[in-house]
């Protein structure tokens, strides 16, 4: 599975607001949500479920390939993590 960086949210930015959830779905049809940086949940228009779980059975995403996704992601913004934390 391909992640656009555009669809990933922080569990805690879906916490607080949901609605940026269901806008990045309906733009995207996607919404992947972070838990402590690294892809933990999926949301799917609902109406694509069955679309999306034909197309995806063909392709299935390594947890490697995750999880070098999520490294570089943390690398690239390493310093707005740092500011956050504060």
């Amino acid at each position: 599975m391909t992640i656009d960086t555009n669809t990933m949210i922080s569990i805690t930015e879906a916490n607080q607001n949901f609605s940026k959830v269901t806008k990045v779905v309906d733009e995207h049809g996607t919404a992947v949500i972070l838990k402590n940086n690294i892809p933990r949940y999926l949301v799917i228009d609902f109406s694509k479920v069955e679309d999306f779980s034909n197309r995806e059975a063909e392709k299935v995403a390594s947890s490697e390939d995750v999880f070098a996704i999520s490294e570089r992601l943390i690398k690239q913004n390493m310093e707005a993590y740092e500011v956050l934390a504060k």
